[in-house]
């Protein structure tokens, strides 16, 4: 009998045999059946939880397939510039954020945005040195691939003009004086930020929780973290005490394969709720950077092709340490944004693949943000996963024309092509670099309506997909990606009870009005860990 009955509802199943039904039957964590109110009532034992959705959407539980969420976790508590619009904002939100902080701690973290100064423009160590005398500062560009470091941060990482610059990254000179303008991108941004004093494990754990209310606030009860082994054993101590509400799968770095190698001696699954799932890496950089690789230069420098990530550093190591992953059944998972580092990706998973032998490797390519069309069908041919963030499209949008110009822009987050293709996508946010929310991804991936208002009709319209579409890309897609659809990712019986209701039908109502949706109630594995 069941312990959890939800009745009078919408239920998308997501499954093929029988999309639509209108309550669940949970016992013990599980799905027990799929029905009518009247087949769940029959089922439900007495003292059973009954939840009455009053024709409410239920869905198969969101998972997030590329987070990196305890940072997300720590950007909850750290200094807040995405939506800083000028050199002024910016410089009294650090400043603010210094003061609370008090003298000699770092100012870390900050999410913003360039790209909607007015005009564009990269910000330097002097918007913010007068204010920060005595907080060395270190804050991130949205994508994570660039930094503003103060002049306190630069002289305690010892960087001048004479500091080597290391493979795969840049440290920007002003041309008129030669010293270092305190930005700092990909490789280099590792000069200042191993002077960063580590997190405790209580601060960890502290952000971890934050990440976790987070995530059940927006219906995801699962997520994929890029992150580490020390993120790892945060989560493992959570687990222990049944403080997750969320599952987790871990990504860990794939410099870091020969520990990873000796956790999965141990449990690689510690329960449902966590697992160490694979390795991450990286190819090259970002977009907003510049520095994603492409085969051409970049339109607005031409000086410019991007940079290869330094785990491409020296030649042909990330083919070695991906064939290696192989020979051991470990999942790879690699970062590759401009089309030339696209292509080089699938040039070692292809080379790779053909070495080990045909097997069911689910590859992925995290954000496949711009494709030549013969990549997009390499893909398919492949088997390779798109783990690709929409809400990406919506923002970048509102620039990427002129980093590119409009003709390499056509397979540019190309959703529709890869489907066509026969690619598995697995959709994700990125949190903290975008919001962690799929309605948001959902939205933007059916919409492609631009954050700046400029695209009413989609930019890049023909990469529009449908709405379900996009919603499996957050729920069996992502389940694919991580080789978990027998558990979860569809409302089935004896699949785990991971469960979202929604307040409308977004099915049923213009997608230009899902980002007005809420989450009216998460359940993870039959435990309500979010109620509104």
């Amino acid at each position: 009998m069941a312990d959890i009955a939800i009745i009078n509802g919408s239920v998308w199943t997501g499954a093929a045999g029988k999309p639509r039904a209108d309550a669940i039957a949970v016992r013990d964590g599980r799905i027990l059946a799929v029905g009518s109110t009247a087949e769940v009532r029959e089922r439900a034992a007495a003292g059973a939880r009954l939840i009455d959705a009053s024709q409410a959407l239920i869905l198969p539980g969101f998972a997030d397939s590329h987070t990196h969420f305890i940072s997300g976790g720590f950007s909850l508590r750290n200094v807040r510039l995405r939506d800083a619009k000028s050199r002024q904002e910016f410089a009294r939100r650090v400043t603010e954020k210094a003061r609370e902080l008090g003298k000699d701690k770092w100012v870390l973290n900050g999410g913003w945005d360039h790209e909607q100064f007015t005009p564009p423009e990269l910000p330097r160590k002097e918007w913010i040195d007068a204010v920060t005398p005595d907080n060395p500062v270190c804050i991130s560009r949205l994508d994570g691939h660039m930094v503003l470091a103060n002049s306190l941060a630069l002289r305690i990482a010892g960087i001048t003009r004479e500091t080597p610059v290391p493979p795969g990254g840049e440290i920007v000179i002003d041309p008129a004086t030669g010293n270092p303008t305190g930005i700092l991108k990909d490789a280099a941004m590792r000069l200042v930020y191993r002077h960063v004093p580590q997190p405790s494990a209580a601060e960890r754990r502290d952000a971890a929780e934050l990440a976790l209310k987070h995530a059940a606030e927006h219906g995801l009860t699962s997520v994929h973290d890029m992150s580490d082994t020390s993120c790892y054993d945060v989560y493992r101590e959570l687990a222990g005490i049944g403080r997750l509400t969320c599952r987790i799968a871990v990504y860990i770095p794939i410099t870091e394969m020969d520990r990873t190698v000796q956790n999965v001696h141990k449990p690689a699954r510690e329960n449902d709720y966590l697992k160490l799932a694979g390795l991450k890496g990286f190819v090259d950089g970002s977009l907003g950077a510049a520095t994603a690789y492409f085969f051409e230069p970049y339109a607005d420098n031409a000086q410019t092709r991007g940079l290869l990530h330094d785990q491409m550093h020296p030649e042909g190591i990330m083919e070695e340490r991906v064939r290696k992953a192989d020979r051991l059944g470990l999942q790879v998972a690699v970062h590759a944004i401009g089309d030339r580092a696209n292509s080089l990706l699938l040039d070692i998973y292809g080379r790779a693949s053909s070495a080990g032998g045909k097997r069911d490797r689910r590859w992925r390519i995290e954000h496949a943000q711009h494709l030549r069309p013969d990549d997009i069908v390499r893909m398919g041919k492949l088997g390779v996963v798109g783990s690709m963030q929409p809400y990406h499209a919506i923002d970048d949008g509102c620039w990427a024309e002129k980093k590119l110009g409009m003709a390499r822009l056509k397979t540019t987050y190309a959703f529709r092509s890869l489907l066509d293709c026969g690619v598995t996508l697995a959709f994700g946010s990125d949190w903290p670099v975008a919001p962690l929310d799929p309605l948001a991804g959902i939205y933007a991936a059916a919409t492609r309506r631009t954050v700046d208002g400029k695209n009413p009709e989609g930019w890049m319209p023909e990469q529009k997909i449908t709405v379900e579409q996009a919603v499996r890309g957050f729920t069996a897609g992502a389940a694919y990606a991580e080789f978990e659809e027998s558990l979860k990712g569809t409302i089935e019986e004896g699949k785990l009870a991971d469960i979202v209701v929604l307040d409308r039908d977004i099915f049923r109502i213009p997608p230009e009005q899902i980002q007005e949706t809420r989450v009216l109630m998460t359940i993870t594995g039959g435990w309500v860990v979010y109620e509104r």
